[in-house]
């Protein structure tokens, strides 16, 4: 993994998640197919697989940079800046 400067500017605690789910796929009627936590304000997004990408648009209209999987037992973080996992 790859240490990012993005990463020692996240708050600590990470922030609580705002939702349990996609809320902008359950609006549109879609189903998420994986979960990403946005660690800078706890947003809850679907991933690049999802139809409508959420996780990314939010990066792309916050610029909040890292988000860590929301699904069960995973703990993998990327940075959309540095296109990496950190």
């Amino acid at each position: 993994m790859n240490e990012c400067s993005h990463v020692s500017l996240l708050p600590h605690p990470e922030p609580a998640p705002l939702s349990e789910t996609c809320l902008e796929c359950e609006a549109a009627g879609s189903h998420p197919v994986q979960l990403r936590l946005c660690l800078s304000c706890g947003h809850v997004g679907c991933c690049d697989s999802s139809p409508f990408q959420h996780a990314s648009q939010h990066f792309k209209e916050t610029g909040h940079p890292v988000m860590r999987s929301f699904e069960p037992g995973q703990s993998w973080r990327w940075c959309f800046e540095d296109g990496s996992i950190v």
